[in-house]
């Protein structure tokens, strides 16, 4: 479109765009168009139908230039502060999370197809004659035999890059990830996805403390990060989508986030007040993972601000989160924080790792996890660390928070839930 800027009648406009000439460089049939214009917005239920068309719309648009930022963001505050960026691996054999839920990759099926579908098993003679091979891959019988797949061994997408770049920690003293994670978890929630992205810090010679400090000034540099490069996409939200997001990111700026226990956040969250006002679905009881409407509840009605949780009972959490001295109950606890944000719940999630070797080895066993597939992994002990922490934070939540977008299906380009993998 060519044309010139002239004085504009209309109130609120100084000047309008006065169209001289037109190229239609490509042809559309407004019968058919998807996005016609209508009184109305789209409804995001149907933007996600045609997720390929969806840039073009105001609204991710908006969100495209905020993800960006917070990637830029991301690189430049990690940068500054002299980590290094690591690339882990998509593909595993490791169960960071050790929950089970995870995706495998396999060329077996196929073959399975040529083989009457018919997937080879271990019988006693097969597993004989694979005990005699030194590995970290040992089937039982009547398990799959995955020494004839891609890997000669089962493989998986990862749920976590924090184990490899653990790897580097050792090395290149901080580093940090940030990439692609996958879980096989069938949740249909406005917060989980099965293909998203983390981004996780490892700090050499580092606590707890220094971790959660790390972490909340990392969420401020972000925030104002976007604050300062994406001001009128921030002006289109607070319109838009959530009423006062400007005056809420402005609050995470100028205080400091709440530190609490989980065992302070049990007993408040227990007080006669709390419990009428919340009308937990879950008695928040001592020992249960505490959920959104706990969280939620902590960060919107308590605090009205990003909350701190420390030290989590062990039962839960990961196997290489370091233990803390059982309490005056004789109740197990780890150096674990969680990052808790109004709107989202969880958006960090990090801890002291557990650097002793024989106390790492034993948690394995504890948690009923097979120790060959976490030896090299118990090698970064065994041959030498330091006290280090992390923590990972869920990129698209980020986006959510910064945003006020409340689904995170809206946040990323291309959702990948249960059931749906268009395009």
């Amino acid at each position: 479109v060519m044309g010139e800027l002239v004085a504009s009648p209309k109130e609120g406009q100084a000047v309008e765009f006065k169209a001289v000439e037109v190229v239609i460089l490509g042809k559309v049939d407004p019968d058919k168009y998807p996005l016609k214009k209508t009184k109305h917005a789209h409804s995001k239920e149907f933007l996600r139908e045609i997720a390929h068309l969806r840039p073009r719309t105001n609204l991710i648009g908006a969100v495209s230039r905020v993800r960006h930022a917070c990637s830029m963001a991301t690189h430049t505050f990690f940068n500054d502060r002299g980590f290094k960026y690591v690339h882990t691996p998509c593909i595993t054999s490791s169960d960071c999370e050790g929950a089970g839920e995870m995706f495998a990759v396999t060329t077996m099926l196929s073959k399975a197809v040529e083989n009457n579908g018919q997937v080879p098993m271990v019988d006693e003679k097969r597993a004989k004659e694979l005990s005699k091979y030194k590995g970290s891959y040992s089937p039982k019988v009547g398990e799959i035999d995955f020494t004839s797949d891609f890997f000669s061994r089962p493989a998986f997408l990862t749920v976590s890059g924090q184990l490899n770049v653990e790897a580097f920690s050792c090395a290149l003293s901080d580093v940090y990830t940030f990439g692609p994670t996958f879980r096989a978890e069938n949740s249909h929630t406005a917060r989980h996805l099965a293909e998203f992205w983390m981004i996780e810090p490892e700090i050499s010679f580092c606590t707890l403390e220094d971790d959660m400090n790390l972490a909340e000034d990392y969420l401020k540099f972000c925030v104002q990060y976007v604050i300062d490069h994406c001001y009128s996409d921030l002006e289109f939200f607070d319109k838009r989508v959530e009423k006062g997001l400007l005056a809420r990111l402005q609050n995470v700026l100028d205080n400091e986030f709440i530190r609490i226990t989980y065992t302070e956040a049990i007993k408040l969250l227990n007080t006669p007040e709390h419990v009428k006002a919340g009308n937990f679905e879950e008695e928040p009881k001592w020992g249960i993972d505490l959920g959104s409407e706990h969280e939620r509840y902590l960060t919107e009605k308590i605090y009205m601000k990003p909350t701190i949780i420390t030290n989590y009972p062990a039962s839960f959490k990961s196997f290489y989160m370091k233990k803390n001295p059982p309490d005056s109950e004789g109740r197990q606890t780890v150096q674990a924080m969680d990052i808790l944000v109004p709107r989202i719940g969880e958006i960090i999630g990090g801890s002291a790792r557990e650097e002793n070797l024989d106390v790492l080895e034993g948690i394995i066993k504890e948690k009923g996890l097979d120790p060959a597939n976490f030896k090299w992994y118990c090698d970064l002990r065994r041959y030498g660390t330091v006290p280090h922490a992390g923590f990972g934070l869920g990129f698209e939540r980020l986006v959510m928070f910064v945003t006020g977008v409340e689904n995170i299906r809206d946040v990323i380009p291309f959702p990948r839930t249960p059931g749906q993998c268009e395009f």
